[in-house]
């Protein structure tokens, strides 16, 4: 319908800045006959999270005022809770590309789209059948199948000794939750996190992005794993928030809470340690469904320093 729904999480301060430049660009689509339809959040300010000094006490202002910071991009999955869609595409803003550039990128995200609604109506489907004990062991075994080989969801070690109804049961909680398709990228050396093979502490193994500050550098065999790895992650990723009765999944209910990070930051020239929330393609969406593909290496073309706008990918040439 030429109507095109974008949503931008930016800073309070910079609001004024940003809708005027938003404002611009809607101008020049809708002489293409093209709606641009924006809304704006900020990150909550109910999210941020007390900074510590480097021994552990409460780090203070001159006035004796608590010093409160911002608990990274996690604290995102609250305004994405927010979002009345059914489907949302999420991309880091320093990956964008000039509008002439954008074929493959908006190729890949149509693909990306279209598999993850294919792979929803499969889930869908399995959801109905076991609700409507529509289910015998040859059913059962398909979908353990497709839970365990395509979604990667680890099975208990005692699942086999299950009886088709405990199984169902076990199925219908792991299958029944929010769903992703995350494009990776081949590891060209971009500082950053890519997809990994998880064991938690109870034992079961998950697929999840790993950020580089996750890592153990002093645990050599998991710095190796980590170098050794072949994929990069972009965060270009495809989320369907809805569950098969169409209604929204709380998102908050499948965070990990316990990977929340401890980084070190300054205020005011003294050094702190701060709390950032499970990153949000991390910690904030680990009890998602997720599926890994491979994305074309032209796809991704970040601006992490303002010389990256210098390469030929961000050049346009003037009429």
């Amino acid at each position: 319908s030429n109507s095109v729904k974008i949503h931008f999480t930016i800073s309070e301060e910079h609001t004024d800045l940003v809708s005027q430049i938003i404002n611009n660009s809607t101008n020049e689509f809708e002489e293409r006959g093209i709606k641009l339809n924006v809304t704006y959040s900020y990150q909550k300010k109910s999210t941020n999270t007390i900074s510590v000094t480097l021994d552990n006490k409460p780090f203070k202002e001159n006035n004796g005022k608590f010093v409160f910071r911002p608990a990274g991009h996690g604290a995102l999955i609250e305004n994405i809770n927010e979002l009345d869609c059914d489907i949302v595409l999420i991309k880091n803003i320093d990956n964008i590309l000039p509008s002439t550039k954008n074929d493959e990128s908006i190729k890949y995200k149509k693909l990306m789209t279209g598999f993850l609604v294919s792979i929803q109506e499969q889930i869908f489907n399995y959801l109905r059948m076991i609700e409507s004990k529509e289910v015998n062991n040859k059913v059962i075994s398909e979908i353990t199948k497709f839970a365990s080989e395509f979604l990667s969801i680890s099975l208990p070690g005692e699942f086999d000794k299950q009886t088709t109804d405990e199984k169902a049961t076990y199925l219908f909680s792991k299958l029944n939750r929010p769903l992703r398709i995350c494009g990776m990228v081949r590891n060209e050396g971009h500082p950053g996190g890519g997809p990994f093979f998880v064991r938690d502490s109870n034992g079961a193994i998950s697929i999840q992005i790993v950020e580089e500050s996750q890592i153990d550098k002093n645990n050599s065999e998991h710095l190796e794993i980590f170098k050794a790895s072949t994929h990069f992650n972009p965060v270009d990723m495809v989320c369907a928030i809805r569950d098969y009765k169409g209604k929204k999944y709380n998102l908050k209910n499948y965070v990990d809470e316990s990977s929340g990070l401890i980084t070190t930051k300054s205020y005011e020239g003294k050094s702190l340690k701060a709390l950032e929330l499970p990153g949000l393609w991390n910690g904030a969406m680990a009890h998602w469904n997720t599926v890994f593909v491979e994305m074309p290496a032209d796809t991704f073309n970040p601006v992490k320093e303002i010389n990256d706008l210098l390469k030929p990918a961000h050049q346009v040439k003037a009429d």
